[in-house]
């Protein structure tokens, strides 16, 4: 009985692939980096507990949801057939419960960190579903996904400060353009598929070289408001060094996807963003303990 109950469990969180929480959760800490701060005081462990459990339900609900109303679509597609859906390891009710619980303990964490996180948590779900239909009527998904995972440092800094602030703003815009980068990278192995299905993706729109192009645009523009942050947060030398890590890690990125050449995507999409998002957050604090007043 345990034994089932636990592979059930694996099973469910290989579904919404839980281990990419480390995409979008460093920039979350981040964002509660610079609001403690720039308040000169630490979170309580409470308000990291809620901030935590917040992040982990939205991403829960949200992944179960994509996956429940992309069913059909990856069923169709050779490189998704054997997705825990279609392959019928994970029955429909299953992942729409998944997405339930998920969504409520957004909301229940959102009830526990402050009025206006509770107030913005439909919007974000409501968000976080609009993604899920987005490919189907325009090429802009990409720039959906980012403003999603653009919600979480903002969302972690309201849920310190009770308010939206310009470092918040600021970082949530990198975060987007990052996001949409490499999103435009992951939709270039579905390009003919999504063509076929009339799909839509800015590889579908613009063609490979002109999408690989415009992620190249996106991440320039990320590099450029994660040094704009420094003027505004502020933040000193150690920070600096960390977006400038960033950016060599993003020119390898760019390097591993050729428009002739797509066999090292799963590499570039994966494994460089992992350590994007974790090295952003690990300058960050370290930047600010060392010039914390």
């Amino acid at each position: 009985m345990i034994s089932s109950v636990y592979q059930k469990i694996r099973t469910l969180l290989e579904m919404i692939r839980f281990s990419h929480t480390v995409f979008a959760f460093p920039f979350a800490l981040m964002a509660v980096v610079l609001a403690s701060r720039m308040t000169g005081e630490l979170p309580s462990v409470g308000q990291m507990v809620w901030i935590c459990l917040a992040l982990v339900g939205a991403r829960t609900g949200a992944m179960a949801c994509n996956r429940l109303i992309d069913a059909r679509i990856d069923a169709a597609n050779p490189r998704t057939a054997d997705r825990h859906l279609p392959a019928g390891r994970v029955t429909g009710r299953e992942a729409a419960l998944l997405a339930a619980v998920g969504f409520a303990l957004l909301l229940l964490a959102a009830w526990r960190l402050n009025p206006l996180c509770l107030t913005l948590a439909p919007v974000a779900i409501g968000l976080l579903l609009f993604y899920s239909y987005s490919k189907r009527f325009t090429s802009l998904s990409h720039m959906v996904l980012g403003l999603c995972l653009a919600a979480a440092p903002a969302g972690a800094w309201i849920a310190l400060r009770g308010s939206f602030g310009w470092p918040s703003l600021i970082l949530g815009l990198a975060v987007l353009c990052w996001v949409a980068g490499f999103d435009i990278f992951y939709a270039l192995q579905d390009e003919e598929f999504d063509r076929s299905q009339g799909l839509h993706s800015i590889p579908v729109q613009l063609g490979t070289r002109r999408a690989i192009l415009l992620a190249k645009l996106l991440h320039g523009l990320m590099i450029m408001l994660l040094s704009l942050l420094a003027l505004i947060a502020p933040l000193g030398e150690v920070y600096l060094g960390g977006v400038l890590l960033v950016a060599g890690l993003l020119f390898y990125e760019h390097r591993l996807v050729r428009p002739d050449d797509l066999s090292r995507l799963n590499k570039a999409f994966f494994t460089v963003n992992g350590y994007v998002s974790v090295s952003m957050f690990v300058f960050t604090l370290i930047d600010a303990a060392l010039t914390w007043s």
